[in-house]
């Protein structure tokens, strides 16, 4: 089946699905099976930083007592590897470990598909889901001898990829509960890293409570990752862009901020001086405004919002008071509570975008409108 699929001739059966889609793929790219044989190596110094960097590293003893305990007796390697599929951590049958070093399938190693060609680490990390491969499924001829099982290992929260965990052994130890060992030792990872994230972000609440008690205004406390830990005295959403040192930050509700390190996250309050704001309204069938900076965001609108910031639109810098847009609205100039009210939410969900006495646009606001 591979020497035909390889060759443009018609294989005596089609291969899987996930071969199938593989193989394509190298062949759109020109890549040969022989060149899957050349194996690409980080340096030390590389590795070093990627094992240091990688989230694994916390869920390596999990790993470990899970797979690696088994694998001498049942005569295979583990393999951790991270999303660029370069290898950062190998284990196993010491067999199995010196067969592999004759591949070159080791610590340091780069296993992406597009360098080694369909393997469990590389064609598991771009399929996004478990792979296992049999003997010649793999592109490389080289690698014939091998059956091969990996599956990513994700954020257990935002579902971002952060590895793979790879069992390897001889073509002739594939065994039906292999995929079924790996996607448990995936699950369990995942569990601890949920456990530990929890047990960080209650660590970060309770930095935070005093500081947000005493930041004299609105503000929140987000993670380094973006994802809000505490909020006070503004509705926000669940995440925000990863914050980064004295880069200003475009918080709905908020507007600029500047963020400041809080222990593993950041404290993110409103900055003292005043940045331009370009703001675009589309005030079509399904309105929203969206902000535009370092940083963009874009909030839905009720029909009673896009009506009043038309209003405040076209009244341009000089604004307009609560009675007159009662009028617009409303036809009367008798809703002046209603129209606080509506403009009261208005602003919390836009922050300094909107100002009052008289309503109006903030002077630093850009605004472009369609629809």
């Amino acid at each position: 089946m591979h020497d035909a699929v390889l060759s443009g001739q018609k294989p005596p059966m089609p291969p899987r699905d996930v071969v199938a889609r593989s193989w394509s793929r190298l062949q759109a790219e020109g890549v040969s099976p022989a060149r899957c044989e050349d194996v690409v190596f980080a340096d030390c110094s590389e590795l070093e930083s990627r094992r240091t960097r990688t989230a694994l590293r916390s869920v390596l003893p999990e790993l470990r007592s899970t797979l690696t305990e088994v694998a001498d007796d049942a005569k295979f390697i583990v393999v951790i590897a991270d999303t660029d599929g370069v290898v950062l951590w190998r284990d196993g049958s010491r067999a199995v470990r010196k067969a592999a070093d004759a591949l070159g399938f080791m610590e340091g190693a780069r296993w992406s598909e597009d360098l080694v060609g369909t393997n469990s680490v590389g064609t598991a990390l771009v399929e996004g889901a478990p792979v296992q491969l049999f003997s010649a499924e793999h592109y490389a001829r080289s690698h014939s001898g091998w059956s091969c099982t990996g599956s990513p290992v994700r954020d257990p929260r935002t579902g971002e990829v952060l590895g793979v965990v790879d069992i390897s052994g001889s073509a002739m130890s594939v065994h039906p509960a292999t995929m079924a060992l790996v996607r448990t030792a995936v699950r369990l990872a995942e569990s601890t890293l949920w456990r530990e994230r929890t047990v960080q972000l209650d660590k970060l609440r309770a930095q935070a409570a005093p500081v947000l008690a005493a930041a004299g205004g609105p503000a929140l406390v987000v993670d380094r990752h973006g994802w809000v830990v505490e909020a006070g005295g503004i509705a926000v959403p669940e995440r925000l862009a990863p914050p980064c040192a004295e880069k200003p930050l475009l918080v709905p509700g908020l507007g600029w901020c500047v963020p400041e390190p809080l222990g593993a996250g950041w404290l993110v309050r409103r900055r003292a001086d005043r940045a331009d704001i370009d703001l675009e309204l589309d005030l079509g069938a399904s309105p929203r405004a969206t902000v535009r900076g370092d940083v963009n965001w874009t909030r839905a609108l009720s029909p009673r919002h896009a009506q009043i910031l038309r209003v405040l639109a076209d009244a341009g810098p000089g604004g307009t008071d609560a009675a007159a847009m009662s009028e617009a609205l409303f036809g009367d100039r008798d809703h002046v509570v209603a129209v606080r009210a509506e403009i009261s939410r208005l602003r919390k969900s836009l922050g300094p975008i909107l100002i009052a006495q008289p309503y109006r646009f903030a002077d630093n606001v850009q605004v472009r409108m369609f629809g």
